[in-house]
């Protein structure tokens, strides 16, 4: 069984039932079925046939599901990219990933249009059509380098087949590969396997009592794993609604939640805690919410007990990574909530805390989390190596300090790698390190996390530089031209010499201290 089939199934079931709300306009199981397949119909007649790579470079829409599922049903492996990345990371993870296909908005033409020279292997891009207003630019296609490479994603619903076969999927085929930052400062693409996705899926909507009577706000962005599987892929799976939210907003997730009378929410901690500080907010505006899930960073106990009490809703807090699809935890909805923890492990996946020699250890002993389970990546793509180190004896590495209490709850200690969380995403140092390194005027630099109200976690940076007219605002402009928005440094902060010990290796905890200090 896989995704595809699985909705089919569902299909059947709910063929009139809502299984989209977006900006108003509902698209029932049967009409969504009948968009993947004519989508699907359509990329095999461009040629998209079983082990394609497809890249989809879009926001929260119908336009994603679409994409997603009909490329999946044509047989090809999707890979979701950010949209807000810049020409330099999405150029690297489309030619890293052999892309042959985009799938991506109008909006965003002339960023590929820049990027055409160094995008060999894409031979089709797929524009998605979005209403005329005031910020979008007239852009005459025609005159473009890239006009004979594009499809229109409408005109390819139009002339597709309603009824559609596609290849057979097997449970070890790749359906999704997942481009994570690296320690090595650039992406790594984890493919996640047709049995991955579902099985995760399935397993998180019998854990969270996802049913055909839910409505899921899925305001969490769907390029990402968390949105992927818990907002996006367990809800259809039961038969449940998707209130898509394109843009995260206070006021807007109160008033659709009002509206619709959604029943389940899931957000990273900076989500819930600007719905906290929303002033105009009280009980009565998520009271139809029967659960609410956090994940992405660890949610600090005081925003979770501050949530709970002001809107009388429970926080279900949970942990997952990109390689295993990416759920392991969550607090149990049968049993008390540990205000804290990252709760049990879901039913078919095991985690256990081990020390360096891969033991497990007793209860309260802090050592590297490790997880097992149908869910657990397939590798990560053209990486052996990495792929060995990070899966041993069937076992997923995760790189997270945890302890485990006597209960069986879980709980996150710290990162084992010097992994920045902001607002959710995920910021390696070294990545913005290596930005920066490319200045001509800069000598050396270190990138660490400091505590941020707003988002959790912020990047500041540390550099030496060799011209002394150079300003943070210059440095600031030149990672917003590198990387995208997120992972450029909220400071920075000029040194003379960066603290290192007596190998020359930086000490970044002497850097932490000090900012703490001040």
């Amino acid at each position: 069984m896989n995704l595809s089939s699985q909705l089919s199934l569902t299909v059947k079931e709910y063929s009139n039932k809502p299984a989209i709300i977006f900006e108003g306009t509902e698209t029932s199981y049967l009409q969504l079925e009948g968009a993947i397949n004519k989508f699907a119909s359509s990329l095999n007649e461009l040629g998209i046939s079983k082990g394609d790579h497809v890249a989809v470079v879009l926001g929260n829409s119908p336009y994603f599901i679409i994409s997603l599922y009909g490329a999946i049903r044509a047989g090809a492996t999707v890979i979701p990219i950010n949209p807000i990345y810049t020409p330099d990371e999405i150029a690297y993870i489309i030619n890293n990933g052999d892309v042959k296909a985009v799938i991506t908005l109008d909006l965003l033409l002339p960023l590929f249009e820049k990027m055409e020279a160094v995008l060999p292997t894409v031979g089709h891009i797929i524009i998605c059509e979005t209403p005329p207003n005031e910020n979008k630019a007239d852009l005459d296609i025609t005159k473009l380098n890239i006009f004979t490479k594009l499809k229109s994603f409408t005109k390819m619903l139009s002339v597709g087949k309603a009824q559609f076969e596609g290849p057979v999927l097997n449970d070890d085929d790749v359906a999704v590969i997942l481009y994570t930052s690296g320690t090595t400062g650039k992406p790594k693409g984890a493919m996640l396997t047709h049995q991955n996705l579902y099985s995760n899926a399935i397993d998180t909507a019998n854990y969270l009592e996802i049913t055909n009577s839910d409505i899921v706000v899925t305001t969490l962005p769907m390029f990402h794993v968390f949105c992927l599987t818990v907002s996006l892929n367990a809800p259809l799976m039961n038969g449940a609604t998707l209130l898509v939210v394109p843009r995260f907003s206070p006021e807007i997730i109160f008033n659709l939640v009002k509206k619709y009378e959604a029943t389940v929410f899931a957000g990273v901690p900076t989500m819930y805690n600007f719905l906290l500080q929303f002033d105009q907010a009280n009980k009565a505006d998520l009271k139809s919410l029967r659960i609410c899930i956090s994940g992405g960073a660890s949610m600090p106990v005081a925003l979770l007990n501050g949530f709970e009490q002001k809107f009388d809703v429970m926080v279900s807090e949970g942990y997952g990574l990109s390689e295993a699809s990416p759920v392991t935890c969550f607090n149990p909805l049968d049993r008390p909530r540990k205000a804290g923890s990252i709760g049990t492990s879901i039913v078919n996946v095991e985690n256990k805390v081990v020390n360096e020699l891969g033991e497990e250890l007793p209860p309260n002993q802090v050592g590297e989390l490790i997880v097992k389970g149908p869910n657990v990546m397939k590798g990560y793509y053209k990486m052996p190596e990495e792929t060995a180190a990070t899966i041993r004896d069937g076992w997923l590495y995760t790189g997270d300090l945890a302890k485990k209490d006597e209960d069986g709850y879980f709980y996150i200690v710290d990162r084992k790698k010097d992994m920045i969380i902001v607002g959710g995403y995920n910021v390696y140092p070294r990545e913005v390190e290596e930005v920066l390194y490319n200045h001509e005027d800069v000598i050396e630099v270190a990138v660490l996390g400091i505590p941020d109200p707003n988002f959790g976690e912020a990047v500041k940076c540390f550099v030496v530089v060799k011209n002394k007219q150079i300003t943070e605002e210059i440095l600031l402009d030149y990672c917003k031209e590198h990387i995208a928005k997120y992972k450029v440094p909220n400071s920075i902060e000029f040194l003379e010499e960066l603290p290192k010990n007596t190998t020359g290796k930086i000490l970044r905890r002497a850097l932490k201290d000090q900012v703490l200090q001040k």
